[in-house]
């Protein structure tokens, strides 16, 4: 093993909270200070017009695949797009090599899953480098994020109903052939759910997977960067009350956020990046576009499953696979200790890589790196299927 959010809006105190309630509120209020000081030196117009212009001209999440729809098992539709490898000279080496020779088995497919409030598009570099690759892979939007469809009232969210759901993207997109599973956060965990409930589907046809900037559970210890103390009184006294809000007042919330769109700009890129003063002002803006367009009631349904997330054991399922666990060092919403734990449930299967200085959003962060390093599973996972052929065929599949 290698060593290498929602935003909260303006706080509504209920009677009663007293000195808990206004502690609570300053410490939140804290999280944007820096961010509010730094931009009393920029005019609002002028902010405004830049974020315009970024989104004029940006090409962040313009890459579009074959489009297809799977079914959930409660009837949502679920977006996905698959880009299929172009044929690649023969001379080409590791995986692009291998599928330029077009066995006769199906190809290695990459499914990619995203993370919480985000969409396909935010894997927007590693899918350029996949194309570049000749890499069969497959993008898609998990429930009510991006492209897919809004999952009924009634359907409680649960990382185990994205795990169904990934199921049904797969039988749809790529019910043949070889998979390597790739999840960022939210992502990370759905993938885990699938291994809970479906180890045949990974023991038979997984060659490799990476867990990206997520965790196995205990998400409820997370503090985002606050004093334990206060994020605790947090979640008691307010998070409740403002989910509640948001989800029965969501038009009365959404006009909030609209109009606080500037300095939630700056927490969400405070959250996002370890260090966003580095970040490419397009690349930043991509992801506050990623982030505004989730539905705040989204945003409420399922902040509760995160709380309810524990799938440590599931991960023996990868244990017979190479499995990358990428995490950023600074990553405040799925801090790099919980990629150490995955990586300890998989000591002989899991390449650990801390990204120093980068936060939640890695593969955007520092795109180059993590290309690096999924090209290395890539190149362990085409092995990988290359070596089960022999088998499969002796067994007659």
């Amino acid at each position: 093993m290698k060593t290498g959010v929602a935003g909260i809006g303006a706080a509504a105190w209920r009677r009663g909270a007293g000195v808990a309630g206004t502690a609570v509120g300053v410490l939140a209020a804290g999280a944007a200070v820096g961010v509010a000081v730094e931009r009393l030196t920029v005019g609002r117009g002028m902010r405004r017009k830049a974020r315009l212009a970024l989104d004029s001209t940006g090409p962040y999440g313009t890459l579009r695949g074959r489009p297809g729809t799977a079914v959930a098992e409660d009837g949502t539709p679920l977006y996905y797009e698959v880009d299929e490898p172009a044929a690649a000279p023969a001379a080409r080496g590791g995986v692009a090599g291998f599928l330029g020779r077009r066995p006769a088995a199906p190809p290695l497919t990459v499914v990619f899953s995203h993370g919480y409030c985000l969409g396909q598009d935010s894997w927007h570099f590693q899918r350029a480098a996949l194309r570049e690759a000749g890499v069969r892979a497959v993008f898609w939007d998990q429930r009510s994020h991006g492209r897919s469809g809004r999952a009924p009232a009634a359907t409680p969210v649960s990382i185990d109903l994205l795990g169904r759901d990934l199921k049904a993207v797969v039988d749809a997109a790529a019910p043949e052939g070889p998979l390597v599973l790739v999840g960022h956060s939210m992502g990370g965990m759905t993938t885990m759910a699938l291994a809970a409930q479906y180890p045949e589907l990974i023991a038979e046809r997984v060659v490799g997977a990476a867990f990206v900037g997520t965790s196995s559970g205990r998400l409820s210890d997370v503090t985002y960067g606050l004093p334990a103390t206060g994020m605790n009184v947090l979640r008691r006294t307010v998070l409740p009350g403002a989910f509640k809000l948001m989800s029965v007042q969501t038009e009365l919330v959404e006009k909030g956020r609209r109009a606080t769109a500037d300095l939630l700009a700056g927490i969400i890129r405070r959250y996002s990046f370890g260090s966003p003063k580095d970040v490419d002002p397009a690349v930043a803006r991509f992801c506050e576009r990623l982030i505004e367009a989730t539905p705040v009631d989204v945003v409420a349904a399922f902040y509760p499953a995160f709380g309810e997330h524990d799938k440590l054991a599931a991960l023996a399922a990868f244990e017979d696979v190479p499995v990358l666990v990428l995490a950023g060092e600074k990553d405040l919403i799925t801090p790099a200790s919980h990629s150490e734990t995955i990586a300890e449930a998989l000591p002989d299967a899991a390449d650990l890589v801390v990204v120093p200085g980068a936060g939640h959003l890695v593969m955007l962060e520092r795109p180059e790196l993590v290309r690096t390093h999924v090209a290395a599973l890539l190149e362990s996972a085409t092995a990988a299927a290359a070596a089960r052929r022999p088998a499969a065929r002796r067994t007659g599949r």
